[in-house]
């Protein structure tokens, strides 16, 4: 496989993620796990196309690319969203981690983690913190744990079912 290579993101990647979610969506839909982001492709859906645009103009968007070809994209923050509580430290928070369907497998989301904690690291946080969907298999749990980070809390919004995840930098 070639590099993995990390840059910035814009508004201009809207489309691509709009994509990305909409092949995620059909893929959990096919293995019997709706309940993560619903059954509709969200490039049908007004309220879920406004927020892949707020996604595409957040200053913290990064796209790995493979052979300049959108693979992936992660959003780290400082600021942890309002479903999830506090703390009482510095933190990046990822606010988004999807991997395009066809470079599932070949380590683009860990790649993508690495550069968070590796941001981390260049800001002087110690704390990575990144939130999921805790239904279906847990097989998106196990992902994380895999990627070494630790299950904290769990959260509900609106009977959504979430785990926080945190790793420690260094």
């Amino acid at each position: 496989m070639s590099q993995i290579v990390i840059r910035s993101g814009d508004t201009g990647d809207e489309k691509t993620l709009l994509g990305f979610f909409d092949d995620a969506v059909a893929w959990l839909v096919s293995r019997g796990s709706p309940g993560q982001w619903g059954t509709e492709p969200w490039s049908e859906i007004p309220k879920r196309i406004e927020r892949v645009r707020g996604m595409a103009a957040d200053p913290g968007l990064r796209i790995a690319e493979v052979d300049g070809e959108p693979a992936g994209a992660l959003i780290v923050t400082e600021e942890c969203p309002t479903h999830v509580q506090k703390v009482e430290e510095r933190e990046i928070y990822v606010g988004l981690l999807i991997t395009s369907r066809r470079f599932t497998g070949h380590g683009v989301g860990a790649r993508l983690l690495e550069y968070a904690l590796d941001e981390a690291g260049r800001r002087g946080i110690d704390l990575v913190r990144v939130d999921c969907w805790a239904g279906g298999d847990g097989q998106l749990q196990r992902y994380y744990e895999g990627q070494g980070f630790k299950p904290t809390v769990r959260f509900n919004v609106d009977g959504w079912i979430g785990q926080v995840f945190e790793q420690r930098v260094g």
